[in-house]
């Protein structure tokens, strides 16, 4: 009887372990935070990576390549790039989602003490495509 159980577990167990799916608000929380890392390395094109193709944000005052050209010249304007995020608020709507997060941003020469620093808030739209998710619209504000 034991031996006609063991494939029996071993296809249990290999199905549930198959059916793991990462919750899509955890998806959204990785790529703001592969966006965060892509501008402190310096790289807007991996932050625009997250971005989808049909992007307005402030209004309709950027589209997706005056975002990707305003990060450009932030990370020429600084050597180093810091980035702190508040908490991050998703409130999911299907394959939809409305993401509220402050963000504390320093700049300068990359020393110990920045040069600048300013706090902003942001909200952002996002949609899923297959099993990524992408920002399309967001609006930020200066706080300090």
């Amino acid at each position: 009887m034991k031996r006609c159980l063991v494939p029996f577990v071993v296809f249990f167990a290999a199905s549930v372990a198959g059916c793991h799916r990462t919750p899509d608000e955890q998806l959204i929380r990785d790529a703001i935070g592969s966006m965060q890392q892509a501008l402190e390395n310096g790289s807007p094109r991996d932050f625009m990576s997250h971005v989808d193709t049909d992007f307005t944000g402030q209004e309709g005052r950027f589209d997706r390549n005056g975002l990707h050209n305003l990060l450009r010249v932030e990370v020429l304007r600084n050597d180093k790039i810091g980035v702190i995020l508040g908490p991050i608020d998703i409130q999911m709507h299907g394959g939809r989602a409305t993401v509220h997060v402050s963000a504390t941003f320093t700049g300068g020469p990359g020393g110990w003490l920045p040069e600048r620093g300013a706090l902003y808030t942001f909200t952002s739209g996002w949609r899923k495509h297959g099993s990524d998710w992408y920002c399309y619209n967001a609006s930020w504000r200066r706080k300090l």
